[in-house]
Order: C-alpha cells, then structure tokens, then sequence
C-alpha cells in the first residue's frame, strides 16, 4: 500500500530532526576540550613537553614556578590561549605584571620539538596547560588529566593584564576576578596554593616590611618572628628584584605547607596573607590543614580539579583561533 503523502511528511521530518540532533551532539564533542585529543595526530604530545619541561627543570628549579604562574597568567586573559606568548612592544608578554614571568624558551622547544614530530597539529595553548601539570608533578605534587584541544589566540594587549589578579588585592577584589572567570572561592585559595613552590621579588612585598599603610611600621598580619628574617632578605632600600620563597622552607617542594605558613603569619605577599585573616577564605585554608596524614592529599586532588577548571576559561576550540606555526607570533 502506497504511504500518504502525510505519512511522508512525517517521515521527512523525524529523518530531518535525527540529522540535526547528530549534528549537534557532533559539534558539542568538537567544543571544548578532553583528554586524548591528541591520541591518533599527535600520540606523542605528551612526552614531548614532559622531556622539554624536565630538562629545564632539572637545569633551573626556578622554572617549574614559572610555567605555573604562565598558565595562570595566560588563562586570566582572553581565555588559555597562549596570547601571553606573543612577542611585541605591547603585547601580554611586555606588560608590567608578566616582566617577571619566566619559562618561555622552554615552550619554545618543545614547540619546535612537536613541530618536527606533527607539523600544524598541536597548539601552543595546549603546550602551555601541560607544562604547567608537569612542573607541578616534577616538584612532588600528584598527576592530573589534562583535557586538550585548544586552539591558539589572534590578539595580545598588554592593556588586556590590566584585571590580573595582584599583590595588594583585598579579598573581595580577590573573589570577584575569580568569580569573574567562572571561578568561587574555593577555586581561588587551591590555586593559589601553587604559590607553594613559587617566589616573590622584594618589590612586590617590601611595602609591608617597613612602612606599611604609611603607619611607619609593619603590616600587622606577618608575625613578629618572621619579621626580621624578611628585612634581612629585602633591607629597606635594597635590590628589588632579590627573590623570596613564598613557602619559607618548601620552595621546590609542592605540597600543603604553603597553608601553614599562612596560619603561622608567615604569608609573604599580602593578599596571600589576606586568605588567612578573612573569614571568608580561611575555612578553605583550614581545610587543606585539616587532619594530619590526609590534608596534603586533599590539597593536591583539589588542585588538579581547580587547574582543569581554570584550564577551560574562555577556551577556543574547533575553528577558532589558529595552530601557531611559532609560539611567539600569529600565522
């Protein structure tokens, strides 16, 4: 028997509406990112970064602190893009609050290394977000997946690193720059955690050594104890760009200490400090405290949560953006 035209109809558009729906369920695997995105173009992406960052690493400790706060930095900024890579006179790269940033040579190669291995197919976006897990496993914090897949970006303006999470935010300014990346509060006191194998120069915290507030004397929040062992690292006058722990005792060693430290009145940079005297705050820091044997634990699974979070802001994917031939300039 013949199918009414109707019937056809019908038929028509459920073939129609499944078409559309596997359409859309394609670009929703193609938007964002996973882990294994490189599995079949690229199967030694990985390895690659891993050996370059190792390398460096093993060469210059203060490199693993580096890549970390590039991702950071990176993220913070139109999204992971790897804008912060680009060189100019006005670009990410030259602005104030990155002129410290270090670590970008090892980018570099293992760019040039992936690009003799997958020509066009692997991401500086992508190189960056795994250097910054493996500085983190290299200094003794715990492995995690990192989804993958995002596409480099077209524009860097040092204007752009003007909302920057710094030194001297209170913690409302804190929680807002966070929240508005997508991030709360627990996110903000687990990543800055990373500070644990991080350093400060003198400059960014030296105001809190002598005359704080214009009160001619000490911020109130660093213990007294602690007191002179800062003047004597950055005396009143003295080389601003001298490097300090940010975790006294634990700078090459990635773990919860960094915490303690900040309980103890020991933070060094003052909205580190702040994590610790505002309410809000400091249940989360307490918590990566918390019972003895396990808080150190909880702290590394945490971060690496938090960092794949903050490794999907604003990420682009699928057409967007481009493969950079070179970390340090567009196509």
């Amino acid at each position: 028997m013949e199918v009414s035209s109707l019937n056809k109809t019908i038929i028509l558009l459920i073939l129609l509406l499944a078409t559309l729906a596997r359409g859309q369920g394609n670009r929703g695997r193609d938007q964002g990112t996973r882990v294994g995105f490189y599995r079949t173009t690229c199967p030694r992406v990985e390895s690659i970064v891993q050996s370059a960052v190792r390398s460096a690493v093993q060469s210059n400790r203060t490199i693993a602190p580096g890549l970390l706060r590039m991702f950071f930095h990176d993220c913070f900024v139109n999204g992971c893009d790897a804008s912060i890579l680009i060189e100019g006179p006005s670009t990410e790269k030259a602005s104030g609050p990155n002129s410290l940033l270090r670590g970008f040579n090892v980018i570099d190669a293992a760019k040039a290394q992936l690009e003799t291995a997958c020509p066009g197919v692997v991401s500086c976006a992508d190189i960056v977000a795994l250097a910054a897990r493996d500085s983190v496993v290299l200094t003794g914090g715990r492995r995690w997946e990192v989804p993958l897949g995002r596409r480099d970006g077209l524009v860097s303006q040092a204007s752009d690193t003007a909302n920057l999470p710094a030194a001297t935010d209170p913690i409302t300014v804190q929680i807002r720059k966070f929240a508005d990346k997508g991030l709360n509060t627990q996110d903000l006191v687990t990543l800055v955690g990373g500070h644990t194998i991080g350093t400060a120069a003198c400059l960014l915290f030296s105001y809190r050594l002598y005359n704080f507030n214009n009160t001619n004397g000490p911020d109130p929040d660093i213990n007294q104890a602690f007191l002179p062992q800062l003047r004597a690292l950055c005396p009143n006058g003295g080389d601003a760009f001298r490097r300090v722990a940010m975790d006294t005792g634990s700078v090459n060693s990635f773990g919860n200490s960094f915490y303690e430290n900040l309980r103890n009145g020991r933070g060094v940079i003052e909205s580190d400090a702040k994590l610790w005297s505002d309410r809000r705050t400091r249940r989360f820091v307490q918590g990566f405290l918390g019972v003895r044997g396990q808080s150190g634990s909880r702290f590394n699974a945490e971060f690496g949560r938090a960092m794949v979070k903050m490794g999907n802001i604003e990420v682009k994917t699928g057409r967007q953006g481009q493969i950079r031939r070179v970390c340090t300039a567009v196509n």
